[in-house]
């Protein structure tokens, strides 16, 4: 039994989503092969070779695959997966999001979405309700496709690996769809998936100004800043930064909440931290439930306080 995983990038650098992703294949168990689909990427195949698991690197290397396009990268996975492995993965980003639903319904087979556990090579396990609920998934499919929630696995260690690795001939360009252009939210601050240590502001931060009570702690403690949907919702600050359900699944060492009441949405986004801190007026706000440590207190005195202890 092979495992296939897709590896996230950017054609330079290897995403760390990829190294949980190759965690839940190894708990699965069998052989785990890397697919590097890009363009101009020798350097994110080198690295995959090197990540402890791994047993071979495919690279698909074309201006096709530049962008992974879904449209592209779908019917390559597919033709890869047909027959020679039994388990597709790929990490739970917006890229896995986009291509992975199109390789279940093109080998028509379900697919089983942001798993948090591996129990058996057939059964899984993945929140449901917001979190609320943990479902128990069993899948008799022959390909299982699955993505991966990075934030339930421990990442893999990036180097000890000696994998080989293989060049793909196989180029799909459906013509279909065109990369046209992104633009990239650039902080000094670290990315909010990839940070130890986030601190977020919610509706009781009141406006956008006031965020640079959080900026101002975030840079004492080298974190990053998110905010609840409220905050942004508000137009407090930009989507970018918003942690939720419906923004981004985080679980850092360490999450601040600031003036963020607590509703399931959020929580879902952030509940797996190793330790949250709570700071809010509302001693009922629901973020003291999970909060590891709470301090009932106005912001705009305890967040400044805060700040000048941190020196």
């Amino acid at each position: 039994m092979a495992i296939l995983v897709i590896a996230e990038h950017n054609n330079s650098a290897l995403a760390a989503a990829t190294l949980n992703t190759v965690a839940a294949a190894a708990q699965i168990g069998g052989d785990v092969h890397v697919l590097v689909a890009g363009s101009g990427c020798g350097a994110v195949a080198a690295a995959a070779a090197q990540v402890a698991g791994v047993a071979k690197v495919l690279v698909a290397d074309a201006p096709a695959f530049a962008h992974q396009l879904p449209e592209n990268v779908a019917p390559l996975i597919v033709e890869l997966a047909r027959g020679a492995y039994s388990h597709v993965l790929a990490p739970a980003t917006t890229n896995g999001k986009n291509y992975l639903p199109r390789v279940a319904a093109l080998l028509d087979v379900e697919q089983i979405s942001e798993i948090t556990k591996v129990i058996s090579a057939d059964t899984f396990q993945r929140p449901i309700y917001a979190g609320n609920a943990i479902a128990t998934v069993q899948s008799s499919a022959a390909v299982k496709v699955i993505s991966v929630r990075g934030t339930g696995f421990d990442a893999v260690a990036a180097t000890g690996g000696s994998a080989s690795i293989e060049a793909i001939a196989s180029v799909t360009d459906a013509g279909i769809s065109r990369f046209v252009g992104e633009e990239i939210a650039k902080s000094e601050r670290p990315e909010l998936t990839a940070a130890k240590i986030i601190v977020s502001g919610g509706r009781g931060m009141q406006n956008g100004d006031n965020f640079q009570l959080l900026y101002s702690v975030a840079d004492k403690l080298g974190a990053a800043v998110g905010a609840s949907r409220a905050a942004v919702d508000a137009g407090f600050v930009p989507n970018d930064m918003q942690v939720g359900q419906t923004g981004k699944i985080v679980a850092p060492q360490l999450y601040i909440a600031v003036g963020i009441s607590g509703a399931i949405q959020h929580l879902a986004g952030m509940k797996d931290s190793k330790v949250i801190v709570a700071i809010n007026k509302d001693e009922e706000a629901p973020i003291f439930q999970v909060a590891d440590y709470g301090l009932v207190a106005d912001l705009f005195e305890s967040v400044p306080e805060l700040t000048s202890l941190l020196g």
